[in-house]
């Protein structure tokens, strides 16, 4: 399914919660949204969770947990598989405008903190993203006792019987042939 920007689904208002106490919260739950992932990554499943913003004395911390699923491409025997993630969210947003005055706050004394709107919202489709993109395995594998592909006809090693004639060697490696190692002058 072709992602849709689910930007306004996933932008909650907290002017409200910033003008009350330390310690108050909203809980928030959202399911069945497609946000944008990222050019290097597709949405298997539509992403779902809930979501809790606390006032603190400083702005909002986010927490929450997300799941979806990933379209990915096992790393060993190259079938597509479907990855099931689930990620914790937790976050502190920061006011861009001064609550009591109204002018604005330098955005450069904490430039990895994530910032409230000019109109005090939260856009959580990019904090999701970036947990989704965290949470992409570096090699997926359909299964942990995956064989893979022949090395030699690059077929997969678990459709059935494989086996190959006489071991094909690359011409540029012949000289290794020679080569005998003695088992009894090695050391470690």
């Amino acid at each position: 399914m072709t992602p849709v920007s689910a930007g306004a689904e996933l932008t909650y208002p907290l002017a409200a919660l910033l003008a009350e106490p330390a310690g108050s919260r909203r809980d928030y739950e959202f399911d069945g949204l497609w946000p944008d992932v990222g050019a290097d990554l597709e949405l298997a499943a539509p992403v779902a969770g809930r979501v809790r913003f606390s006032r603190t004395n400083r702005g909002v911390l986010i927490t929450g947990l997300v799941e979806t699923a990933l379209a990915l491409v096992c790393s060993r025997c190259l079938r597509p598989i479907e990855l099931p993630l689930r990620m914790t969210l937790n976050e502190e947003a920061l006011p861009t405008l001064d609550l009591a005055s109204g002018k604005p706050l330098d955005p450069l004394i904490e430039p990895e903190i994530v910032r409230l709107t000019d109109h005090h919202e939260v856009r959580l489709e990019p904090i999701i993203r970036e947990a989704i993109q965290l949470g992409e395995p570096i090699a997926p594998v359909c299964r942990p006792d995956c064989p893979g592909l022949c090395v030699v006809c690059g077929e997969r090693l678990d459709d059935g019987p494989h086996e190959h004639d006489e071991e094909v060697l690359d011409p540029r490696l012949e000289a290794l042939r020679s080569f005998r190692v003695d088992d009894d002058a090695e050391t470690g």
